[in-house]
């Protein structure tokens, strides 16, 4: 029988401006930058999770058979969920640092459909 290999798990975001990415994520979830190991590419503490923003132009291609790397909003199955103490203030920082509110609920439980300025979404979830 194979035994599953052991896998660390990292997060990584595409941005088409680095320096936009990482400041966007410090101003709303308090992530900070450990190091930039390459000019394109910044290492932050997700607070409990790796992160690693790049910096990738929009119109460059992920493989050499898919389509276009865009930023506008973009639709994936795959996205982060930040359960969060203080949900106004989260909504507030995101807001203010230029995320969109596409969605808001607020019973059962606060919960808010968001997309970064940079077209990814992500969900704002109250504890």
């Amino acid at each position: 029988m194979n035994t599953p290999t052991t896998a660390t798990v990292n997060i990584s975001i595409d941005v088409p401006d680095l320096d936009a990415g990482v400041d966007f994520y410090r101003r709303v979830f308090g992530w900070q930058e450990k190091s930039r190991p390459f000019p394109q590419m910044a290492i932050v503490d997700g607070n409990n999770v790796m992160v690693c923003i790049h910096a990738k132009p929009a119109g460059s291609k992920p493989t050499p058979s898919e389509q276009t790397r865009g930023y506008s909003r973009h639709w994936t199955p795959v996205h982060l969920d930040f359960h969060v103490e203080d949900f106004a203030a989260t909504i507030s920082r995101a807001k203010e640092a230029g995320a969109s509110i596409e969605q808001e609920y607020t019973k059962p439980k606060a919960v808010a459909f968001c997309s970064d300025p940079f077209g990814n979404g992500f969900c704002i979830i109250s504890k």
